[in-house]
């Protein structure tokens, strides 16, 4: 219970006459100080738990409000949308920014004056291109009749095993060419180390419908285009690498551990039962046969042929047998022997193209759950993490 006449009167009676007798000596001071100090402790005790009860509230409220946002948009997932950004204007933006600092204030403001006028006259540009391109597809205008400067759309590709962009991918090139015009241009930044057959097979596929459609497409490589990332750069009309990037490997690789001495030094029996007479040739947990790796070299050997019958058909340039071998060569390296067109940086390349075309950069972004974005926030901070640490442990051995 509160004392009578609350905290201010406890004090009054408690802690004021303790006061007046402090001339009676130490033990008294003690006393009031003794007292005080279990006053403030009580008052920050009931604070606390004051303060406990209204956070325990207010952290229920967020728990369910953010479920049901959770929820409203687990039933959005699969959605997405295209974003578009021109790095015309993004460019300008950085040669502003440097300006300002090195023109006089006069100077300055004319250009910004410019600037505006200029930045109006391409909104209603692409708004009379819009307004174009709509009556385009509705088939009222032939192509021709369109007479805006011409586009570069900028699509990127950033390949794992399972060249899991590649869905990404289908709907950019989808979106691009619904709206691409004769004198357009499609440029893929590409980063890929290889993956699974299958898989690069289908996004070569989706470059390629660019390249049917007579719409040149250009890729560029900064970093490395092997394996099946060199099966996609290849379909591009032409392909521009860093002078260090790593391309080539033209070939086929399968591993596969097998434990079956191990289960049967414990006493472990492996059934495989099979229907037919190729059905299952090299596995795990059996026991491989001479006849079973034979089959299965042979069908690596087929993939292989398929292969460089894919990069003959979209280079014919290259010397297929010079270059089918699994080698990588460098940027510099690989212009010898005609695996790209040009050395050069995409971001070179780029900025020579700024002045004479519009340059969109085109990106699919899906909707993601809040699951899956606090997953993947995980999931990226321990990559960086490994990475680190991976870095710190190797940068003794790796240097130049």
């Amino acid at each position: 219970m509160a004392p009578a006449g609350g905290v201010g009167g406890w004090l009054r009676r408690e802690l004021i006459p303790n006061r007046r007798q402090r001339i009676g000596g130490a033990d008294t001071i003690i006393g009031f100080s003794a007292k005080w100090g279990v006053a403030v402790a009580a008052f920050l005790f009931e604070y606390g738990l004051f303060f406990a009860k209204v956070l325990t509230v207010v952290v229920a409220i967020l728990v369910v409000v953010g479920f049901v946002a959770t929820q409203r948009q687990d039933r959005r997932v699969g959605d997405g949308r295209v974003e578009v950004r021109k790095i015309n204007d993004v460019l300008d933006d950085l040669r502003f920014a440097l300006r300002e600092h090195l023109l006089d204030p006069d100077q300055l403001k004319r250009e910004e004056k410019s600037r505006k006028a200029r930045e109006k006259a391409e909104r209603k540009a692409r708004k009379r291109e819009a307004k174009m391109a709509r009556k385009r597809l509705a088939g009222r205008v032939e192509p021709e009749a369109v007479p805006e400067k011409s586009s570069l759309y900028l699509l990127s590709f950033d390949g794992d095993i399972r060249a899991s962009a590649t869905e990404n991918l289908r709907r950019e090139i989808t979106a691009v060419l619904a709206v691409a015009r004769p004198g357009d241009e499609v440029v893929v930044r590409l980063e890929s180390p290889g993956g699974m057959v299958h898989s690069y097979g289908l996004a070569a596929s989706q470059l390629d419908r660019i390249v049917q459609a007579k719409v040149p497409l250009v890729a560029c490589v900064d970093k490395v285009a092997a394996s099946g990332g060199y099966m996609m750069a290849c379909v591009a009309n032409r392909i521009v690498a860093a002078p260090f990037a790593v391309l080539g490997s033209v070939g086929v690789v399968a591993q596969l551990p097998n434990v079956h001495r191990l289960l049967k030094k414990h006493d472990v029996d492996f059934e495989l039962l099979t229907a037919g007479q190729y059905k299952r040739t090299l596995t795990v947990f059996g026991e491989n046969t001479d006849e079973g790796r034979q089959k299965f070299i042979e069908e690596l050997e087929e993939t292989h042929t398929l292969f460089k019958e894919f990069v003959s058909e979209h280079r014919p340039q290259v010397d297929i047998d010079q270059i089918a071998t699994g080698e990588t060569w460098y940027g510099k390296r690989a212009l010898d022997i005609k695996l790209v067109d040009e050395v050069s940086t995409s971001d070179e390349y780029l900025i020579k193209r700024l002045d004479e075309v519009n340059v969109f950069d085109v990106r699919f972004v899906e909707h993601k759950s809040f699951r899956e974005r606090f997953g993947i926030g995980a999931a990226e901070m321990l990559d960086r993490l490994s990475l680190r640490w991976w870095d710190r442990l190797m940068q003794s051995r790796w240097m130049v």
